[in-house]
């Protein structure tokens, strides 16, 4: 009984040690940030971290920059559907962002709201500035929460404030709020 008690200690040490290890390399990933259980951006993973996100469970990957971007994987669309996981391609210009590209965003989101979802981009510049967008407008989370949120990667200025300020402003929203500082070194 005693060795029974003691094998299952072990297990159940090795499981979580593995587990916590699990979670620490999606911290790996270039500016990861998860905001729920079902949405997380991030840079682009890697070819061997698009296998851990399955493994966390992520059964969709949204990405939101082009194929040919520097530090793209240009078969991504063919590693993740070999995973199983379902993938969407967005492609976002980074000097002209516009309203049609965030719909288009929120409808591949709205198609399916319950998958697991990894938005990224090259350095989750364009995906947390969509994340922050999504999450208020159809998440319904406080802006200045998600406002907070996006500044643990950037706060963006110049086209992408704008972009911003727009969507917000299109759906009836103001994008001011106490501790909203929206000024950027871009």
């Amino acid at each position: 009984m005693l060795i029974k008690s003691l094998v299952l200690s072990v297990f159940v040490f090795m499981v979580s040690l593995s587990g916590s290890l699990l979670a620490d390399s999606l911290g790996e990933i270039k500016n990861y940030r998860e905001y729920s259980a079902d949405l997380s951006s991030a840079g682009q993973p890697s070819r061997e971290q698009f296998t851990l996100l399955k493994n966390e469970g992520f059964e969709r990957v949204v990405y939101i920059a082009f194929a040919n971007s520097k530090g793209a994987i240009p078969d991504e669309d063919q590693v993740v559907k070999e995973l199983g996981m379902q993938y969407a391609q967005v492609p976002v210009i980074w000097e002209a962002p516009t309203k049609a590209d965030f719909d288009a965003f929120a409808a591949v989101m709205q198609a399916a709201p319950e998958k697991k979802t990894l938005l990224h981009c090259q350095a989750n510049y364009r995906a947390t500035a969509f994340a922050f967008l999504y999450r208020v407008l159809y998440l319904d989370v406080p802006l200045a929460e998600a406002k907070s949120d996006m500044n643990t990667i950037w706060n963006p200025g110049g086209v992408w404030r704008d972009l911003i300020f727009e969507v917000l402003q299109d759906n009836g929203i103001s994008p001011q709020c106490e501790g909203c500082d929206w000024s950027s070194d871009d």
